[in-house]
């Protein structure tokens, strides 16, 4: 049996909704803060572990010069396997509960439509990226590759000039609390997207006046 040691792998072909989310990339240009497209989203899941638990729901809402497009809302409930109980208070998902649940991999696809190359954002948004890259993961597909803003982060530049010395973690609930938010819809995906794109604006609304930060900073 004879060996090739220089024999290329063959190039992982990758399906056709994954290039088009991709592609949305290529001729994109650096828009300026107003005219950029921001995707605010939110995940439900079984827990916290990103390896072991899965996504429940996504929740997300777009919005464009401070204008949130309520009418071009998102939002999946996802069929899994596993499931905590103990978790049902908090989120409300019942495993065979009323609502429509499409499989998992339905769900990535969808979203991935959803969001384009939109600027993600989410409170402590690490979190919902990288249980959205864990579905890609069990896919075999590349990571997400748009940039993010984490509210949590942004809340905290908003209250200090050196805001690196606050050690606090501001939950949601610490938004809507400061910022005078409605939590009629929180624990839900799609709540807690809206509740979120409200804070952000609010957020940016007192980070108007910041004369030493620029909107590339702000990214992840």
């Amino acid at each position: 049996m004879e060996f090739n040691w220089f024999q290329k792998k063959e190039k992982k072909v990758l399906p056709e909704y994954f290039l088009e989310y991709k592609n949305a990339f290529l001729n994109a240009e650096k828009l300026p803060i107003n005219q950029t497209r921001f995707v605010v989203f939110d995940t439900e899941t079984t827990g916290f572990s990103m390896k072991k638990d899965r996504v429940l729901s996504i929740g997300a809402v777009s919005l464009v010069d401070n204008i949130i497009n309520v009418n071009n809302s998102f939002e999946v409930y996802i069929k899994q396997e596993i499931f905590k109980a103990e978790t049902v208070p908090i989120h409300g998902i019942l495993k065979y509960g009323e609502m429509d649940k499409i499989n998992e991999l339905e769900a990535l696809k969808q979203f991935l439509k959803y969001i384009e190359n939109a600027v993600l954002v989410g409170h402590h948004v690490g979190f919902d990226v990288q249980m959205i890259n864990e579905i890609l993961k069990r896919n075999k597909l590349p990571n997400l590759v748009n940039k993010s803003i984490d509210t949590g982060f942004l809340f905290k530049k908003s209250k200090h000039a050196v805001y690196k010395n606050d050690k606090k973690h501001y939950t949601l609930d610490d938004l809507c609390n400061e910022l005078k938010i409605s939590k009629s819809d929180r624990h839900t995906a799609s709540g807690d997207a809206y509740i979120t794109a409200i804070a952000f604006l609010k957020i940016l609304s007192r980070l108007n006046n910041r004369t030493d930060l620029k909107f590339k900073d702000l990214l992840f």
